[in-house]
C-alpha cells in the first residue's frame, strides 16, 4: 500500500488522466493556433524562410528553454509552481493572436507561447513519470499524449469551422481562449488534488553525478537528426497553400487528422516501448522519413498521408521519447535531463525549419530530400542508444 501522499497504482492513473485533459484543452488551444500559423504569417506578408525561420526559432524556444526550467525545477524543487507558471504564460499567448497586425508582432506572441510550453514541460514531465514507475513510463506518457493528440485533432477543426464560417483568423485565435480558460482551471484542480506531486527524495550523492550515461547521449544524437529532418507543420502548411495542392479550409483539418494519429500512435508505442524497450523506435522512424517526399511533393491524396505519418512522428517524440529518457537517467536528475534533451532536438529542429525552409524557396525537391535523409541518418544512433540501454 502507498503511503500517505504518495502516488499508488489507482492515483497514479487518476493523475496521468487529470492531466491528460488539462492537455488536450492546452493542445486544443496551442495547436489549434498552430494549424494556421503558416498561412497566417504568409497572409502577414511573410516569406516561406520567414515561415521557416519563426516557426523553428519557436521551437527552438519551446525546446532550449526547458533546460532552464528543467535545472530550476530539480535545484528548487518547485515542481508545481514552474509548471503552474509556463501555463499561464502559454495560455495567455494564443488568444492575443488575434490582435497580431503584422508577421514580426505575431511572432512575439508565437515565441512567447512557446516559452511558456518550454517552463512548464520539463517539471510536468518529471511528476508524469513519478506516476508511470507505478504503471508503466511508456503507457502513462502514451495516455498523455493521446489525450493531448486528442485536444490536437479538436483545436484545428474548431479553427477550421471558423474559418469556413467567417473567414477570420482574428476570430478563430480569440475563441481559443475557452479551451485556454479550461486548462488553467483544471491544471490548478491538478495541484489541488495531487499537492504531493513533485515530492522526490533527493539522494545527496546525486547531486555530484556530473554525467549522463552513454546511451542518454547517443540518443541524443538520434533525436537531434529527428528533430533536423522534422519540417514544422506551419512550413507544410504554407507549401499546401502557396502549392494549392490542399484548399485553405482543408489545411487544419490536415492537421487535425495528423493530430489523430499521432495520438493513437502515441498510446500503441506506449504499451510497446514498455514491452520491448527503445527499439521501436527504428522502424517507426524509418517509416515517418517518408512524411515529406509526399507531404512536400505529392498531390492532395498524398499529401494526407505525408501529414498523418508527421503527426505519427511528433506523437512518437512526446510519449516513447519522453519514456525512454526516464528509464535511462536518476529521478533527482530528470528534469535537467528532460532540459538537456530538448536544447539538442530544439536546436536541431530551428536549424533544420530554417535550412529546410531557406532550401524550399529554391528547390522544393531538394527540401524533400534533406529532410528524409536526416531522419534516416538517425536511425543508427539510434540503434546504438537502444543496445547500451539493454545491456546498462
Amino acid at each position: 500500500m502507498p503511503k500517505p501522499g504518495q502516488f499508488g497504482k489507482r492515483s497514479a492513473l487518476n493523475f496521468v488522466l487529470l492531466f491528460g485533459v488539462v492537455n488536450l484543452f492546452a493542445d486544443m488551444t496551442y495547436e489549434g493556433a498552430r494549424s494556421v500559423t503558416g498561412p497566417f504569417l504568409g497572409m502577414l506578408g511573410a516569406s516561406a524562410f520567414v515561415v521557416g525561420s519563426v516557426t523553428g526559432f519557436g521551437e527552438f524556444l519551446g525546446y532550449a528553454l526547458r533546460l532552464v526550467s528543467g535545472r530550476l525545477a530539480d535545484r528548487s524543487r518547485l515542481y508545481w509552481p514552474i509548471t503552474i507558471i509556463g501555463y499561464v504564460v502559454q495560455m495567455a499567448s494564443v488568444p492575443l493572436l488575434a490582435m497580431a497586425g503584422s508577421w514580426p508582432s505575431a511572432a512575439v506572441l508565437i515565441f512567447l507561447e512557446r516559452t511558456g510550453r518550454a517552463t512548464r514541460n520539463p517539471p510536468r514531465n518529471v511528476m508524469l513519470s513519478q506516476a508511470g514507475a507505478h504503471m508503466g513510463l511508456g503507457w502513462a506518457f502514451g495516455i498523455n499524449e493521446g489525450l493531448d493528440q486528442l485536444g490536437a485533432l479538436l483545436g484545428p477543426l474548431a479553427v477550421a469551422a471558423l474559418l469556413a464560417w467567417r473567414h477570420s483568423y482574428s476570430l478563430a485565435f480569440a475563441v481559443l481562449a475557452i479551451p485556454a480558460l479550461m486548462t488553467l482551471l483544471l491544471v490548478g484542480s491538478a495541484r489541488v488534488a495531487f499537492p504531493y506531486a513533485g515530492h522526490i527524495e533527493h539522494r545527496r550523492e546525486g547531486a555530484h553525478i556530473g554525467h549522463h550515461p552513454p546511451a542518454f547521449w547517443w540518443y541524443c544524437l538520434s533525436a537531434g537528426l529527428v528533430g533536423f529532418g522534422f519540417a514544422d507543420y506551419s512550413l507544410i502548411a504554407f507549401h499546401f497553400s502557396r502549392a494549392h495542392v490542399v484548399p485553405g479550409p482543408w489545411i487544419p483539418i490536415f492537421y487535425a487528422l495528423a493530430m489523430g494519429a499521432g495520438g493513437l500512435g502515441s498510446l500503441f508505442l506506449g504499451k510497446l516501448f514498455d514491452k520491448h524497450g527503445l527499439f521501436v523506435l527504428v522502424p517507426v522512424t524509418i517509416v515517418v522519413a517518408a512524411y515529406a517526399p509526399l507531404a512536400f511533393l505529392g498531390g492532395f491524396g498524398l499529401a494526407l498521408a505525408g501529414a498523418l505519418l508527421w503527426g505519427i512522428g511528433l506523437g512518437a517524440h512526446e510519449s516513447v521519447m519522453q519514456a525512454a529518457v526516464a528509464h535511462m537517467v536518476a529521478q533527482e536528475r530528470l528534469a535537467s535531463a528532460y532540459g538537456l534533451f530538448g536544447v539538442v532536438f530544439g536546436a536541431a529542429w530551428f536549424a533544420g525549419s530554417a535550412a529546410l525552409g531557406a532550401l524550399y524557396d529554391r528547390s522544393v525537391f531538394a527540401a524533400a530530400v534533406l529532410a528524409a535523409a536526416s531522419q534516416l541518418c538517425a536511425v543508427v544512433p539510434l540503434v546504438i542508444a537502444a543496445r547500451m540501454g539493454r545491456h546498462g
